[in-house]
């Protein structure tokens, strides 16, 4: 289940005000995490600010039927990719530095 806090971003980002859509929400974070994790991105336990942009993003893409999902598609998947290369980010960065 996503944190709190981020949960209360993402509904912030999204101009929300209800808790009646909290379920979507944290499923669709959630689902923002695992997507990222396939993608080569250790998730850690707090995400900072990059992360949880990140997942934010997605989050927008899916919920509902956003008139700008093309854009927020692109901006994702950079986010994603630019996450799955950066050392700090994935398991082979830290697996590399410690041999």
């Amino acid at each position: 289940m996503a944190d709190l806090l981020l949960v209360e971003k993402a509904k912030m980002a999204n101009r929300m005000t209800t808790d009646k859509f909290d379920p979507e929400v944290n499923r669709l974070l959630d689902a923002a995490m695992l997507d990222m994790g396939v993608a080569g991105v250790e998730v850690p336990e707090e995400a900072d600010a990059l992360v949880e942009q990140a997942a934010i993003t997605y989050f927008l893409m899916n919920f509902g039927e956003p008139a700008n999902y093309d854009r927020l598609k692109r901006s994702y998947d950079e986010q994603k990719a630019q996450l799955s290369t950066c050392t700090g980010y994935t398991a082979w960065t830290r697996a590399t530095l410690s041999d």
